[in-house]
Parts: C-alpha cells; sequence; structure tokens
C-alpha cells in the first residue's frame, strides 16, 4: 500500500510540475506574438522650394513630433498606424501649409511626394 500512495504522489508532482512548465510556455508565446505585431511605418515628403520651409511637425491626437528638413527633404520614422496632420511652418514670403489625414499603415512609409509652398 505505501508503494501505491507514492506512486500517486509522484504522479501528482509530476503533473503539477507539467501544469507550471505549459503554463509558462504559453506565456512567453502570447508575449512573443504580441510584441511581434508591433510594426510601424513612416511619413516623407520633400518642400518645394527646399529652403521655404522652417520646421515639419506632426501631429496625432495629443501627440507632436517635429522632423529636420535637409535641402527640402523631410522624415518621419518609426510612427504606429494611425491618422496623422502635417504640419509645415514657412519662411517669409511663403505660406504655412497643412496636409490633413495623412495615414499610416503597418511598416509602410507614405510618401508625400513634392510639396510646394504658396506665396
Amino acid at each position: 500500500m505505501v508503494l501505491f500512495i507514492s506512486d500517486i504522489t509522484l504522479k501528482r508532482y509530476t503533473m503539477k510540475k507539467l501544469c507550471v512548465v505549459l503554463s509558462l510556455v504559453i506565456v512567453f508565446a502570447l508575449g512573443a506574438i504580441a510584441f511581434t505585431n508591433i510594426k510601424l511605418g513612416g511619413i516623407i515628403g520633400k518642400i518645394s522650394p527646399a529652403d521655404a520651409a522652417s520646421s515639419i511637425t506632426l501631429v496625432a491626437a495629443t501627440d507632436t513630433l517635429r522632423a529636420e528638413v535637409n535641402q527640402g527633404v523631410f522624415t518621419f520614422t518609426n510612427l504606429k498606424q494611425g491618422v496623422y496632420n502635417v504640419v509645415i511652418k514657412a519662411n517669409a514670403p511663403y505660406k504655412d501649409a497643412v496636409i490633413e489625414k495623412v495615414a499610416v499603415k503597418d511598416s509602410a512609409t507614405t510618401d508625400l511626394g513634392e510639396i510646394k509652398l504658396q506665396q
């Protein structure tokens, strides 16, 4: 009879250990899947004439990002999927511009092409 009780105790211990290991494997697998689904996109464009813009700002809800303008070219990277407004602050005699509802999709870069500022 003692052998039988020891055998049952051993099986219970093994089952508990197996359940803990399987639970940990599931948690790590779900975590890995969750983080691999985060894909980031971007927005690029070119201001014409090249020296017409002093700053480019990206606005989404309460978030604001600023990009450097290099020879009229600007780039925003590592953006989450969503809709953004691009605000262009112009140098005189050019007028400021706003491009609304620029969509960024998973891991895609949205190219705004050439943006001609008006005087």
